[in-house]
């Protein structure tokens, strides 16, 4: 048996090889990089069958990909069929692992080139055998080469079976193969650590992303939640305006970058949150601070009522003759007092838009006096508990709004002061544009629809979506679909929201898509 070169001149290989090695610095996807290792070193040193082994923390080598261009077989990677071969492990009973050659090759870090698998002793080819016998192949020649990155850490295995000449005959590696497959796997050994690298970097990132997320959750389980579905929503919205091809929409597209670019916007838009009082973005009642303060006025009740018996007694020892009538008007205050109190509980529930006639009672309410427990006579509501409970919708004040708003200012100075990537260019732009208006009457800036790019158009209705259909906020219940969209076309209308993008969202039924994924069922009322 002789050893030859591989098929093609010196002057085509080192051609090849400078297209590999560009292929293998521009792929960023890693099976796709694995493969293309696999499948250009068998090609240029015209190798009948390969595999790629890639290290595990277990300190084993896992079968990634098997190809074999005679058998036509093709195992692992892009091909979708799974390997049944179990991992070979670098160590047997705290022993190094010499019997089998990929096992040995990550060992020594070094090469193994046999001329024929049947003739070596050294090694235990009992499972190549056994694979020859059972597909009527011929394991001869085979050559192991180590992936090795920089800082001398063996990332896996290239292992090479029977060099073909050029009548297709099984020979020896020859020195010459074995050193263009030593470089060749030099060489994607250091593109395989980088894209590593960056990956981790990127789950690092993405970790960081949910660990504030899960500050805002442990803040607040409500905006938690929000912050986990509307990136979801984003690029549901986002997906089917890429599809799109007519309409003013239609230039609109997405790759990859922009899809990844557009779900940390989607995750980081509400970051600043992180800033906001809990007591004021849970805010459930209209009295509620670090408690729900309705209790302190049912305390006061409660003494004050105490002070109507105690009066009521008093007149009736000074004029026993008139204690029937005292009585009667001690009953009157009672049962005024806990009228008032009922009345008191509703407002703070914020449920409903408060009349004009009830926001005057409720001033007639706070003149009342009672003795504190100094003996001096103080209002019955302060003027800050008025000030609430005459909240026309909602629980929020003015001032606990405007906190509430300031959320996404705070999210544009976090997001502005990190140096970020060209592909996470406009994550700022993006995230900070979802509480803008079409027609400028937004915040914080007053932007315009012109003014801004359709992502950030697109959060904007997906963030205003979630929060109609959230059945998980301590102040409302989730609104059913038909409501909620009766609501978004009426913003559509009215220049808050973008109409083209809403017209989108009704017509590839996103919101119904999205419903059975996140909503309760009785809150899905139309398809």
């Amino acid at each position: 048996m002789t050893s030859s070169q591989p098929k093609a001149n010196p002057l085509e290989i080192l051609d090849r090889l400078n297209r590999v090695g560009i292929a293998l610095s521009s792929e960023t996807d890693i099976d796709k990089l694995l493969e293309m290792i696999l499948e250009n070193t068998q090609d240029i040193i015209n190798a009948d069958g390969g595999t790629l082994y890639t290290l595990t923390e277990n300190q084993t080598l896992k079968f990634l990909i098997i190809k074999n261009k005679s058998l036509n077989i093709k195992m692992g990677g892009a091909s979708g069929v799974p390997i049944p071969f179990p991992e070979i492990p670098l160590y047997q009973d705290g022993s190094p692992n010499h019997s089998a050659i990929a096992s040995h090759c990550a060992i020594t870090k070094k090469s193994v080139n046999i001329e024929d698998a049947y003739l070596e002793k050294g090694f235990d080819f009992s499972g190549a055998k056994a694979f020859d016998e059972k597909t009527d192949y011929r394991t001869q020649s085979v050559l192991a080469v180590p992936l090795i990155n920089h800082e001398g850490t063996v990332l896996g295995v290239l292992q090479l079976i029977n060099c073909l000449d050029k009548t297709n005959t099984a020979i020896k590696f020859s020195d010459f193969s074995q050193k263009l497959a030593e470089s060749l796997t030099s060489q994607a050994a250091i593109s395989l650590q980088n894209r590593l690298l960056i990956n981790q970097l990127q789950n690092l990132f993405e970790g960081l992303t949910n660990l504030i997320n899960t500050a805002i959750d442990e803040k607040s389980p409500y905006t938690g939640g929000h912050c986990l579905r509307v990136p979801e929503l984003t690029l549901m919205l986002a997906e089917a305006t890429s599809e799109e091809t007519d309409g003013p929409l239609a230039d609109f597209k997405m790759n990859d970058k922009d899809r990844y670019e557009l779900k940390v916007a989607g995750m980081l838009h509400d970051c600043g949150k992180i800033t906001t009082p809990v007591h004021v973005v849970d805010k459930a009642t209209k009295l509620e601070t670090i408690f729900d303060r309705i209790t302190l006025i049912e305390t006061r009740a409660e003494a004050l009522k105490n002070q109507l018996v105690a009066e009521c007694m008093q007149c009736t020892l000074n004029k026993p003759a008139s204690k029937t009538d005292f009585e009667a008007i001690l009953t009157q205050q009672l049962s005024e007092l806990d009228d008032d109190l009922s009345f008191l509980r509703k407002c703070n529930i914020g449920g409903e838009r408060m009349r004009s006639e009830d926001v005057d009672r409720v001033k007639t309410i706070g003149e009342r006096t009672w003795k504190n427990t100094k003996g001096d006579i103080q209002p019955f509501l302060s003027e800050n508990e008025i000030l609430n409970l005459t909240i026309i919708a909602g629980t929020l004040t003015q001032a606990e709004r405007q906190i509430i708003n300031d959320h996404i200012s705070s999210t544009i100075k976090l997001l502005g002061q990190l140096e970020w990537p060209d592909h996470l260019k406009n994550v700022t732009e993006y995230a900070g544009g979802h509480h803008e208006r079409m027609d400028g009457k937004g915040y914080p800036k007053g932007l315009t629809r012109d003014q801004m790019s359709i992502p950030a158009r697109i959060m904007g209705i997906a963030d205003i979506f979630e929060a109609l259909t959230a059945a998980d906020r301590p102040y409302k219940k989730g609104m059913p679909l038909s409501q909620s969209l009766s609501i978004m076309r009426r913003m559509k209308d009215e220049g808050h929201i973008d109409p083209d993008l809403f017209d989108i969202f009704i017509k590839h039924h996103i919101y119904l898509d999205y419903a059975k994924r996140y909503l309760k069922p009785e809150q899905i009322d139309i398809e």
